[in-house]
């Protein structure tokens, strides 16, 4: 026996909406989807539209493409959908300039729909090509539809700072919380109203979602966002622990556990575990282990390190928990941990930690001992203006 969800995305709004449907049907319509874009019965956006009878000309795919099955910062190379035998356009290639629509893909467009589930932290770029989207998209005069989807982490807890404009990368594009409490359509007003990317825009929003809802409040089924994003488990830790892709500390990629489990060869895990237990995190308990990437960092190398157990959601920060990972082995291991000095993310100039926190300030400050748990409750001027912006295109009720 299946029960239905406790709430309708945007996607299943719109297409149980004969008025919206009737205003597209003659239109010729870009889509912007990954996996995560399916109704609750999980048929996928591309067959749902075309059976309510839109016309489909053009498929765009963020970072890992439109069936996902590219690794992180891996350049896809689309050209047609293998399932529907649509035209695709990726929007993730080999340099910064592949991150946003080309104006010859869309002078043939009348129309373009997003559908993608984000996670709910400034890092996951998707939100980021729905806004360059909207950019592109307002330059040619052709409206652009947002339909919604819930913030897996809820809508109601932001943590950390606004990126600082020298450190704007594809982790960090405009001025939010390193986790905004807003879902995909909000972001969207609030790139059209305060970050220039403006467009003709329509939002399809939810029906029944309130923001302290999580993931599993909702009645949906997971789909990974990413390949590295296998359950809600992983996106609640993620906010934080993502800053470890700036290290040379392994986030357990090629794992069952990404980002929850971390570690690396030199890493003394029963004295980092009684470093973190010291500290004043709650919701959290850790687990001394050792597992092996089977890629990227520390590659097929025995890792030790420890595992994330959150307790209570509800009480635990995941950056709070992060940044004292971090403050941890620095202090344990300061001849061996290092910060990643490779390109990240079409950058070379500046480390992948300081695009990541979003202020190179905090790092110094890491690296010179200051308390973590200060760092990441410090709040600027720039975080109360994003939070009074925020609270502007909030569109749902607690």
């Amino acid at each position: 026996m299946t029960t239905s969800p406790k709430i309708v995305t945007g996607l299943d709004v719109l297409l149980g909406d004969e008025s919206l449907l009737s205003k597209l049907r003659n239109r010729r319509i870009g889509l912007l989807v990954n996996p995560t874009s399916v109704t609750s019965g999980l048929d996928h956006a591309i067959e749902a539209c075309e059976g309510a009878g839109l016309n489909l000309v053009r498929l765009f795919g963020p970072e890992h493409g439109v069936r996902a099955d590219a690794q992180d910062m891996e350049a896809v190379d689309e050209t047609v959908d293998p399932i529907s035998g649509i035209e695709t356009i990726s929007l993730y290639g080999d340099s910064f300039d592949s991150l946003r629509p080309d104006p010859a893909h869309l002078h043939d467009l009348d129309t373009v729909i997003c559908d993608i589930q984000d996670i709910g932290a400034r890092y996951y770029t998707y939100v980021y090509t729905i806004g360059m989207m909207m950019d592109a998209f307002g330059d040619a005069d052709v409206p652009v539809v947002v339909v919604d989807r819930p913030n897996p982490i809820n809508g109601t807890d932001v943590e950390g700072n606004v990126v600082v404009d020298e450190m704007r990368s594809f982790v960090g594009m405009q001025p939010i919380a390193t986790r905004h409490g807003m879902t995909a359509g909000e972001l969207a007003h609030f790139f059209d109203r305060f970050c220039g990317w403006s467009c003709e825009l329509e939002v399809v929003e939810m029906k029944g979602w309130t923001r302290s809802m999580w993931y599993d409040d909702t009645g949906l089924p997971w789909v990974m966002p990413s390949p590295n994003m296998p359950t809600l488990d992983t996106a609640t830790v993620y906010p934080g622990q993502c800053l470890l892709e700036g290290t040379n500390i392994s986030e357990a990629r090629g794992t069952t556990r990404p980002f929850e489990l971390f570690g690396a060869p030199f890493i003394d895990a029963p004295a980092l575990r009684d470093y973190l237990e010291q500290i004043d995190l709650e919701g959290v308990a850790f687990r001394t282990t050792a597992f092996k990437p089977m890629f990227q960092k520390h590659a097929n190398t025995t890792c030790r390190g420890l595992q994330i157990h959150v307790t209570d959601r509800d009480r635990f920060s995941s950056l709070r928990t992060s940044y004292a990972i971090v403050a941890g082995i620095l202090q344990l291991h300061p001849d061996q941990f290092q910060w990643r000095t490779e390109a990240y993310e079409f950058v070379t100039d500046r480390l992948a930690i300081d695009l990541l926190i979003g202020d190179k300030e905090v790092r110094v400050a890491l690296e010179n001992g200051a308390d973590p748990l200060e760092l990441v409750d410090a709040l600027s001027e720039d975080r109360r203006q994003f939070e009074n912006r925020r609270d502007q295109c909030l569109l749902y009720d607690e």
